[in-house]
């Protein structure tokens, strides 16, 4: 890590080490964050403690496990810092779940459960999250476990995994509402939702949007149901099917890793009776295989089809943010068993990935207007925070 980057990490730790408390605590989050940025091939353990010159590993375990501190509170100062690095009014928040493969079933959460990380069904732990994505960059923002029904009605296992007592099942569109009202709480600025089919196919999550006039664009499957402006309901793929070859537009859905990904798109209007905003089927149209994606969006009177295929085409940044937590600051490579040593690492690695996504920004020769000095900006958020506390 360059002198620059370092020192920008500095600051951004100056921020949030009182949520740690003690000063060796500090300390030890501080190496613990600098391990998971740093060259180490695997960030578990051993290997952080050998990077930060520690004999064993227990200081920084002791740090996921027993020592006093509120994850929860340093991923609001994460969601404070993205809001500040990355912040766009036109943003999109991006839900999806990752899996983490494990090995037997003694860490919380663990079954055998459908990973699209490994397209098939494996033992592994679900998380859901939520990355913010915008014209400044991309990152994770916030997370929650999913916790199987199995899990939430064995009291042995919630024991052995310290649990806490409060925590109920919840499915995967209930955890991504909580984590859309804490954006909406903290004002995150954003314009979109987006998702895919499990979130899309989820009607009561469908009618929370709408009923609080937030915007999305989310996937469907083939065989969902909607409103038409005929008062009927129909699934979108017999939808589909009234199109015609005159109807499609050939647009692209934003750059890929070889450019412009272009693909047909047409949309259908839904029954929008009563409502501020509108209600449209969105169809996506391969050009190679003729392959057809859907979308239900609810949208702002008067919006245009390039925006909505932008949204949609904005859903695949969480899969980079994904591969880039995984690959550059070991949001994976945990080796923690109970719920809250879940939580302390993986919002760490948010944390981690968050700042190389600022730091990449800021550099970035797109952008060089929104360069700003990295102390001003940690003056700011400290005098904020003095302010609300009294």
């Amino acid at each position: 890590m360059s002198e620059g980057w370092l020192g920008e990490l500095e600051c951004l730790f100056s921020y949030i080490s009182p949520r740690f408390g003690r000063i060796e605590r500090q300390r030890h989050a501080w190496e613990y964050l600098l391990g998971l940025l740093s060259s180490v091939e695997r960030k578990n353990g051993w290997q952080l403690a050998e990077a930060a010159e520690h004999t064993t590993p227990y200081s920084l375990q002791h740090l996921l496990d027993r020592a006093p501190w509120d994850a929860d509170a340093v991923r609001d100062d994460l969601t404070e810092y993205l809001i500040e690095e990355l912040g766009d009014p036109n943003g999109v928040l991006v839900i999806d779940e990752t899996g983490f493969l494990k090995k037997g079933e003694h860490s919380v959460g663990v079954q055998r459960q459908y990973s699209g990380t490994a397209g098939r069904i494996e033992n592994c732990q679900i998380g859901v999250f939520m990355a913010y994505a915008g014209q400044h960059g991309r990152a994770l923002m916030d997370r929650e476990l999913y916790l199987p029904r199995e899990w939430t009605a064995d009291m042995d296992r919630r024991q052995a995994t310290k649990i806490p007592q409060h925590v109920e099942f919840q499915t995967k569109p209930q955890l991504a509402q909580q984590m859309i009202e804490r954006a909406v709480k903290a004002k995150v600025p954003f314009a979109w939702i987006a998702g895919d089919e499990v979130y899309g196919d989820n009607r009561r999550l469908r009618v929370w949007l709408e009923q609080n006039d937030l915007h999305y664009v989310l996937a469907v499957r083939s065989n969902g149901h909607v409103w038409t402006e005929r008062l009927r309901q129909e699934t979108v793929e017999h939808l589909g099917n009234t199109v015609t070859d005159q109807d499609w537009q050939t647009l692209s859905a934003g750059d890929g890793a070889k450019g412009p990904r272009w693909y047909d798109w047409v949309r259908i209007p839904l029954l929008s009776w009563q409502m501020p905003g509108e209600r449209w089927l969105l169809l996506r149209r391969s050009r190679a295989d003729k392959k057809l994606a859907y979308y239900v969006c609810y949208v702002p009177a008067g919006t245009d089809l390039q925006t909505m295929v932008r949204v949609a085409g904005m859903r695949w940044m969480v899969e980079e943010c994904f591969e880039a937590a995984k690959g550059e600051v070991g949001l994976d490579q945990y080796e923690v068993r109970s719920w809250h040593g879940w939580y302390r690492h993986i919002t760490l690695a948010m944390l981690a990935h968050a700042f190389l996504a600022a730091v990449c920004t800021s550099s970035s020769e797109i952008d060089p207007f929104k360069k700003k000095a990295v102390q001003g900006r940690m003056k700011k958020w400290k005098q904020q925070r003095v302010r609300t506390s009294h």
